[in-house]
């Protein structure tokens, strides 16, 4: 289980997070939508024990994220929306070194990565050096070494951009394996489409309040709308906007 209580992070004289609070359960996907620099990827860093809170506080499997970060780093998988990797070794030595960091013993580490790397359609590229590779294929080597550790907890920012369709088909196969497992689940992403597919219940963030939640239908129903994109748009306030910069471009052309 992951629980936030009124959440607050300040960069500053920027307030990123203004009290957000909500609970993922076990063995639930938790949707984080938000647009662009509403605090998604702040709150994500939080959970993950990555940077800590300004106030409030962030439960992740019965450990305070402010007093233990080490060791919610250590029951965490976290998928950043960019991938952090170190571009002078190859995906092997990279994995080699998490496992190193992660204490995984070694033959179950070969093992992790040979079925990971099959799943993910990887092999070819373990030897080669992680900079020449494509943005997709480095996201991939992201996501094992987000895996590697057998995670109680998963906080994914993005995690599918960049993909191809049978390499997010795999990830949203194993996001629902997790949950038959009871892991808890924070999944962020753009394609709502995904969102309202896979989601057991969403939180919409805006300018760093959370400013609506609840299952794909509940939200539709709140919001009186019949897709998730809509309830979206309508709740961050691009419903509008939208429509009008369309009609522009299309008198444009």
């Amino acid at each position: 289980m992951i629980e936030v209580e009124n959440l607050v992070k300040r960069f500053g004289g920027k307030v990123a997070l203004k009290g957000i609070s909500f609970t993922v359960y076990d063995g639930e996907i938790y949707g984080l939508l938000g647009p662009n620099g509403s605090g998604k990827s702040t709150t994500m860093r939080i959970l993950a024990g990555i940077i800590p809170p300004t106030d409030g506080k962030v439960v992740v499997e019965g450990i305070d994220v402010a007093e233990n970060p080490i060791e919610v780093k250590r029951i965490v998988g976290y998928i950043p929306e960019t991938p952090v990797l170190y571009e002078s070794l190859t995906p092997m030595e990279f994995f080699s070194f998490v496992g190193s960091i992660r204490g995984i013993p070694r033959t179950d580490l070969e093992e992790r990565v040979e079925r990971l790397g099959r799943a993910f359609g990887i092999e070819e590229y373990l030897g080669e050096l992680i900079g020449t590779l494509s943005f997709g294929t480095q996201q991939k080597v992201s996501i094992i070494a987000g895996l590697l550790h057998d995670p109680k907890a998963l906080i994914l920012d993005e995690a599918i951009n960049g993909l191809d369709p049978k390499s997010a088909r795999i990830m949203k196969e194993l996001l629902n394996g997790f949950k038959e497992e009871g892991r808890s689940i924070v999944f962020s992403t753009h394609i709502l489409a995904i969102a309202e597919a896979i989601c057991d219940r969403i939180g919409i963030i805006y300018n760093g309040e959370l400013i609506a939640e609840g299952t794909p239908e509940e939200l539709k129903r709140f919001a009186h709308e019949e897709s998730l994109e809509d309830v979206f748009l309508k709740l961050t306030e691009s419903q509008e906007e939208v429509s009008s910069l369309v009609r522009a471009l299309r008198e444009a052309f």
